[in-house]
């Protein structure tokens, strides 16, 4: 037995979210067996624990989108017991149970070894949302972006995916312009790395097919409105990389942008990702965050506060990283 925060679908169709005992005989398939020494807190494992998004697709669950830890068995061919190693991804938490449990059972071809000089909190304060920013910010100098070229705008700021993005993009020399609806994060902002902090006041609402020419790079995490708006104000030849959709799934925008500026919008997808662009992602990581401005971002979290802080990531309450120490003495 184990302990994990599973959840259960009931009658009426509410999602029932506790820390309970689970038997490791109900493991799900798979030829890898980790034990989890640190999880985190996403948007996407908020949506599933309170039941507010259709993000579980498999009952009973065990969420948690990410975790690092130590192999306990193996017969996959790269990874033997004693082996560190971290999950991004790959539909855990949704269709596979997750990180959120004292052991997880999965594929080993999802997992990747954990990079130095990383520790298992380290990577999991990186989390989906740093690897993610990571992968955004590649998609934007694989279309050439350079900090010559101009400010680069990012939504969602305050949140996970933003907050290292910010950080990212300014070590690598960028004028960070940071978007974020609470004025009250401007100073943490700044400390990231932003160079100019903005409301989304005239960005969450209709706008003109065309505005004036501002970005000319952006990293939107909350889609709608905001990316359309976004979309309507880079340069010429701007790029944009979408990662997300807290503001939601439409984007109501037109071809304006894109073929009168000839605009590129760069769909960044951080679950089913191949291997060789984690591995590439993770490296970057490594060289170009901080340990000091990991720090800065990121909170713990007990397991059994879990359930309690899911609903907060939807009011938008929480800022940077949040992780979950399960077993933080494995390693």
């Amino acid at each position: 037995m184990f302990r994990g925060l599973l959840l259960n679908k009931t009658e009426d169709g509410r999602t029932d979210a506790r820390i309970t005992e689970i038997d490791e005989a109900d493991l799900p398939e798979g030829d890898v067996t980790v034990r989890v020494a640190w999880s985190t807190l996403n948007y996407k494992d908020a949506l599933a624990i309170t039941g507010k998004g259709p993000v579980v697709r498999r009952w009973p669950m065990v969420p948690g989108i990410d975790f690092a830890g130590v192999v306990e068995t193996s017969s996959h061919p790269d990874y033997a017991p004693g082996d560190k190693v971290v999950l991004n991804g790959w539909g855990v938490g949704e269709g596979h149970w997750g990180g959120l449990a004292e052991k997880a059972r999965v594929k080993g071809d999802w997992l990747v070894p954990l990079q130095a000089p990383f520790s298992p909190r380290d990577a999991m304060a990186i989390g989906t949302a740093g690897y993610t920013a990571m992968l955004c910010v590649l998609a934007l100098e694989r279309h050439g972006l350079t900090p010559d070229q101009g400010d680069v705008l990012v939504t969602g700021a305050a949140g996970g995916v933003g907050s290292v993005t910010v950080a990212l993009l300014a070590k690598r020399g960028f004028r960070v312009v940071a978007m974020s609806g609470r004025a009250e994060e401007t100073d943490y902002l700044k400390g990231l790395g932003a160079a100019e902090v903005i409301t989304r006041e005239g960005y969450d609402q209709p706008g003109r097919p065309l505005a004036k020419e501002r970005w000319a790079g952006a990293v939107d995490v909350v889609g709608g409105h905001v990316l359309a708006n976004v979309c309507a104000a880079m340069k010429y030849r701007g790029a944009v990389a979408a990662c997300g959709l807290a503001g939601g799934m439409d984007l109501p925008a037109t071809v304006a942008p894109f073929i009168l500026r000839g605009v590129a919008l760069l769909g960044v997808d951080s679950v089913m990702c191949p291997r060789p662009e984690r591995l590439e992602a993770w490296k970057r990581l490594a060289s170009d965050l901080p340990a000091e401005t990991l720090a800065a971002l990121t909170r713990e979290i007990a397991l059994e506060d879990t359930i309690s802080a899911a609903p907060k990531f939807l009011s938008g309450e929480i800022r940077g990283r949040v992780i979950v120490p399960i077993a933080p003495d494995l390693t």
